[in-house]
């Protein structure tokens, strides 16, 4: 006999999937199992007992027909009957097995198919009804997302996180501590006032335990840091469950699929149960051509389990059809509403929560079955749907990653003497920056959507903000605070228009700079955002790929000092717009293809400093204009293709620095002997194989700068320039160094590495200013020096 037991498997899942199960199915379930269990019963009783029983009918053969058992049976009147009474049966020479042969001949024959294997085919039909019901739990393509939605709601709903969301929502739906703190003390009140006097020290007592009730933070707010990385990851999980989930929509066809099927099965089932059930009777007649071996054709068969198969077949039908009435309901709720859509609208209103998405496809099917078990797992589900929630628990994260002490450790000077905090590749702000009150700038690289909170308020000496590829959102409340206090701003993004717009109207601004390009399409016209509010903008730092000095740049035309623009090699045209800018003082126009230094800069009669590096200049003829620019200190004109410089460089005698570095020099004029002001001379990396010797006319020369050239000898006249604390001569072809070096006392730094110098001069120990930091030159040149000249220049 088979046991119960063994028909678990068409129904065993796991107990998680109960989250899955309406009230339907769940009836249903039972309903099968009370059928599985009608069918069972009437399977052992049809093997362990006697299934028909019969006896020869004593009617003559020519009487016979098929008439029931009850026609056949002898009428008596109650006189025979009486008279019959003292006989005790008839006799009919059968043995044992031939009533043996009878019984399964009759049963095989006579006894209608219903009646022979009803429990049985209760018993197939409900294991069909079974798997009806849990083949979706079982099916490849659909009970792999079941496991994978259970196992993610289970870990979302126990989540500590989620329980933090809600009740942080919740607590600022409230009116405010204070009115919860007022309501509790009159609650408190009110219960305190019990019958009898109580004293007034009992009273404050009483009134005064809600507020500490009250101002005491909740045990629910506490999350450390384990529990809010495994929330991270529950919300990539489920960020991709839903990317996946949504795409089709398999699970809402198969549950629809297998309920049609059930109400087909229970129609079919329903049917033929009542056509066939009056076919259980208790008599049956049988008339089987055994009468060579029995003597008789015609028997009168009793169907032992007929009474009890009949009263079973009438419970089976009555909860086939509660089923089947459940499975008609079943498919009004897949028809009725679209389950394919899922609104979170009242869980947006409750929790506060406006940005939960609605979803579609399974994931909304299967939210609706969930709501159908207890709404409250939706409810805290969509807590993980929620971008609000998600970048709370980043911030949490940030906040617990990050705390002041880790912050301070990161505190540095940067170039302009400021103290600086630089963080880069975070997720987000943390908040713990703002208790930092001490930070005068803030430098933030590649942090994406960043929205300044109220507690910036705190940096009350922050000066200087950096804004590197960190897309910033600024609340207006915010715009005056950082309009009085910040200094310095620099903004890098990929194109010009992703600037955020309050950076233009932050009137008390000294400094701005900005690196970005302009879409192609833009590049020509250059359109920046007017400038007109920075009132005390001094410095701007344009780096991109403008066609032209923007024409908002004279917005600041009284007041710029500084104007730096770096094209990364496109080339700028039109430059007129610079001839308005009276108050410059220092103009960078590097890298921006130029082949001519720009006329317009020639009507600049306040510029001090003029840095043309990274152009193609190839000639400078127009170095004799600068004379018009008599306030001109600095000139750089390094990195360009510049092969000679014309004379009438002698015109610059205020120039004081010279950088002509990285050109294509290999002669320098006689006349730059003229330029007597001049302090610096830069002429490395280019070609020189000789100075003139008017370069000793530069008495007030104090760097000179020939390394990586082609130099074979130095004039005498060069060391007449007494002035001089840093000559740089590596890298050259140089084969002796004059003993009139050390009439250049002032030295400090002697560069002659990379030369064919076979001894220094030991002359070098005059120049008292040179030390052995100071002077660079191959070990064994140095150690060639007299033992006096070295251990002058090693001490302190």
């Amino acid at each position: 006999m088979i046991p119960v037991a063994e028909f678990k498997q068409f129904t065993e899942q796991q107990p998680a999937f109960k989250v899955l199960k309406p009230w339907w199915d769940v009836l249903a379930e039972y309903l099968t199992v009370a059928m599985l269990m009608i069918g069972v019963f009437g399977c052992t009783l049809q093997v362990t007992q006697d299934k028909i029983i019969c006896l020869p009918n004593h009617e003559p053969q020519e009487n016979l027909s098929d008439a029931p058992c009850q026609q056949l049976l002898p009428r008596r009147s109650p006189e025979q009957m009486g008279a019959l009474q003292e006989v005790k049966g008839l006799k009919n020479n059968l043995d044992l097995q031939q009533y043996s042969f009878i019984n399964q001949l009759c049963y095989e024959t006579a006894l209608h198919w219903y009646a022979k294997y009803f429990p049985y085919l209760v018993v197939i039909h409900t294991l069909i009804f079974m798997v009806c019901t849990s083949f979706w739990f079982k099916f490849p393509g659909t009970s792999s997302k079941i496991e994978h939605f259970i196992s993610i709601l289970g870990k979302c709903f126990d989540s500590p996180w989620t329980t933090r969301a809600l009740s942080e929502v919740s607590g600022e739906n409230q009116k405010g501590p204070a009115a919860a703190g007022r309501a509790s003390a009159t609650i408190v009140a009110t219960a305190g006032a019990a019958p009898g006097k109580a004293g007034e020290g009992e009273k404050e007592k009483v009134l005064a335990e809600p507020e500490k009730v009250v101002t005491e933070p909740p045990v629910v707010t506490l999350l450390d840091k384990k529990e809010g990385e495994q929330a991270k990851a529950l919300f990539e999980k489920v960020k991709k469950f839903r990317v996946h989930v949504e795409e089709g929509d398999i699970l809402y066809t198969m549950y629809i699929r297998q309920t049609v099927l059930k109400v087909c099965k229970f129609l079919a089932i329903l049917v033929y149960n009542l056509v066939y059930v009056e076919k259980i009777s208790f008599l049956v007649a049988c008339r089987v051509e055994t009468s060579e071996v029995t003597g008789y054709a015609s028997f009168c068969c009793n169907h032992t389990k007929a009474h009890l198969f009949s009263k079973l077949a009438f419970c089976y039908i009555s909860f086939v059809c509660i089923y089947g009435l459940t499975c008609i309901y079943t498919l009004y709720w897949l028809f009725h509403r679209p389950l394919k859509e899922y609104s979170f609208r009242s869980v947006r209103e409750e929790t506060g929560m406006g940005d939960i998405p609605d979803v579609k496809n399974d994931f909304a099917f299967m939210l609706h079955l969930i709501d159908q078990y207890d709404s409250l797992y939706s409810k805290r589900f969509a807590v993980f749907l929620s971008e609000v929630s998600e970048s709370r628990l980043k911030q949490l994260n940030l906040n617990h990653e990050w705390t002041p002490e880790k912050l301070r450790q990161k505190l540095q000077r940067n170039a302009a003497g400021r103290l600086e905090l630089a963080l880069c590749m975070l997720p987000g702000l943390p908040d713990t920056i703002f208790e930092l009150s001490e930070v005068e700038s803030l430098r933030l690289e590649a942090i994406c959507d960043i929205t300044f909170p109220p507690g910036l308020s705190q940096l009350v000496h922050l000066q200087e903000l950096s804004l590197l590829h960190s897309p910033t959102r600024l609340p207006f409340s915010l715009q005056v605070f950082l309009r009085d206090h910040l200094k310095v701003m620099r903004v890098k993004c990929e194109e010009l228009r992703e600037v955020p717009l309050w950076v233009f109207g932050l009137r008390g601004l000294e400094e701005l700079h900005l690196e970005g390009l302009f879409p192609q399409e833009l590049a020509r016209a250059a359109t920046l955002e007017s400038l007109r509010e920075l009132k005390q903008l001094k410095v701007l730092s344009l780096r991109s790929n403008a066609g032209k000095v923007p024409a908002s740049v004279t917005d600041v035309a009284g007041h710029l000092q500084r104007l730096s623009l770096h094209n990364d090699g496109a080339r700028l045209v039109a430059l007129n717009s610079l001839k308005k800018l009276a108050a410059l003082r220092e103009l960078e126009l590097v890298a921006c293809g130029l082949e001519r230094i720009p006329h317009a800069v020639f009507s600049l009669g306040a510029l001090q400093e003029l840095d043309l590096k990274d152009n193609h200049l190839r000639s400078i003829e127009e170095i004799l204009s600068f004379q018009h620019c008599r306030k001109l200190v600095t000139l750089r004109l390094w990195h360009n293709q510049i092969a000679y410089v014309p004379e009438h460089v002698r015109k610059l005698r205020s120039l004081e620095q010279l950088y002509l570095s990285y050109n294509k020099l290999e002669t320098l004029p006689s006349q730059l002997g003229l330029c007597s002001g001049l302090r610096l001379l830069d002429v490395s990396h280019n070609g020189l194989h000789s100075l003139p010797p008017e370069v000793g006319l530069l008495q007030n020369l104090q760097h000179l700068a020939l390394s990586y050239n082609a130099l074979e000898a130095l004039p005498d006249e060069l060391f007449f320039c007494r002035k001089l604390r840093t000559l740089l001569l590596g890298d050259n072809q140089l084969s002796q160094l004059s003993p009139h070096v050390g009439a250049l006392r002032a030295l400090s730094r002697l560069e002659l590495k990379g030369n064919r110098l076979e001894a220094l001069p030991e002359e070098l120990g005059n120049c008292g200013g040179l030390k052995k930091a100071g002077l660079l030159v191959e070990d064994t040149l140095y150690q060639g020096l007299p033992a006096e000249v070295r251990d002058k220049m090693e001490e302190e």
